[in-house]
């Protein structure tokens, strides 16, 4: 759905995008290659990634939580999109966590081989994570060319409806047909 705002409110309702596409882009691919390279010499240093994540997800729950009654509706929409793609991926960072500390427990505790626990963690909890990055930078991408064109998914404006929002009413594209 696409609506009449103005392009104040267009750029605004870009940021919370922008700061979800900077996080999975510039924190869990670029730098995470850049840990990957002094990992082996000291592999806490891993332990970055997640925690700079969980920091910037919970600004974007917190910002979208705030958003509600304090930001003009396009905005605070957007904001509320974004809510919900974090929450999946707390959900998948908090797999990896607790993966990890699987095979932590597991290697310590239970006699795991290292190379087994390793594979669990790596199987079980990064595998996951990163396809999840990946749909989420193409999903990501997407909604932030809709946010610039003023448009909505239908699912937000039913969960937060606007009565005096102006819904422009696109024409339909009438297809040829082939013979």
């Amino acid at each position: 759905m696409r609506f009449e705002v103005s392009d104040r409110e267009i750029k605004k309702a870009n940021i919370p995008h922008e700061i979800f596409l900077t996080n999975l882009i510039g924190n869990h691919i670029l730098m995470a290659v850049a840990a990957g390279g002094i990992a082996g010499s000291f592999p806490w240093v891993m332990a970055i990634i997640p925690a700079v994540s969980f920091l910037i997800l919970g600004f974007t729950l917190w910002r979208a939580h705030r958003a509600i009654g304090r930001d003009p509706w396009y905005v605070m929409c957007h904001w509320q999109v974004c809510a919900r793609r974090s929450r999946i991926f707390i959900g998948m960072l908090s797999l990896l966590m607790m993966t990890m500390a699987l095979g932590w427990a597991g290697h310590v505790y239970g006699g795991m081989m290292k190379e087994a626990a390793i594979a669990l963690v790596a199987g079980i909890g990064i595998l996951p994570v990163m396809v999840t990055v990946l749909v989420l930078i193409i999903v990501e991408s997407d909604a932030l060319y809709h946010a610039s064109q003023a448009k909505l998914p239908a699912w937000v404006v039913e969960r937060f409806p606007n009565p005096d929002a102006k819904l422009i009413v696109e024409p339909a594209t009438q297809g040829t047909a082939i013979s």
